[in-house]
């Protein structure tokens, strides 16, 4: 086998650890792939078959050790901008109606919403402004 067989062994390795990276979703692979591309490369230089190994799994481990954690890191982290009932949560609200624990009127956002007090012994009169917990539905919890 001589240089440019080695090289092009190489990338055909890259693409055959592409696929299941397609496939599977799993990122090790990639980085995997990665390596192999690198080991191309030194084929390519004329580095012989114990250096193309080596490059490609130092390559390899590098990008695991460095790489993964922060992936792993980021996927773990709630998105920092919260979006539709999400973001309603913990904004304030003027009462419209009295809110008990039965129900009433509030006014969240610009839009008039159906409430209940989070304590049913609570009641919030008109004009009150009360802290939203939760959103159950179409209706707000608040307190």
């Amino acid at each position: 086998m001589d240089d440019i067989d080695a090289w092009v062994w190489w990338l055909i390795a890259a693409v055959g650890l592409g696929i299941p990276l397609v496939v599977t979703a799993m990122p090790e692979f990639g980085m995997f792939a990665v390596g192999a591309v690198a080991a191309a490369g030194t084929a390519g230089l004329g580095g012989d078959v114990v250096l193309q190994v080596l490059v490609f799994a130092a390559v390899s481990v590098a990008l695991i050790a460095v790489v993964r954690p922060i992936a792993a890191r980021h996927s773990h982290q709630r998105p920092q901008l919260a979006t539709g009932v999400d973001a309603l949560r913990g904004k304030q609200a003027l009462v419209l109606e009295r809110v008990d624990g039965a129900g009433g009127r509030i006014k969240l956002a610009g839009e008039v919403w159906s409430a209940r007090s989070l304590d049913a012994g609570q009641a919030y009169e008109v004009g009150q402004e009360v802290d939203v917990v939760e959103i159950e539905g179409a209706t707000a919890i608040v307190m």
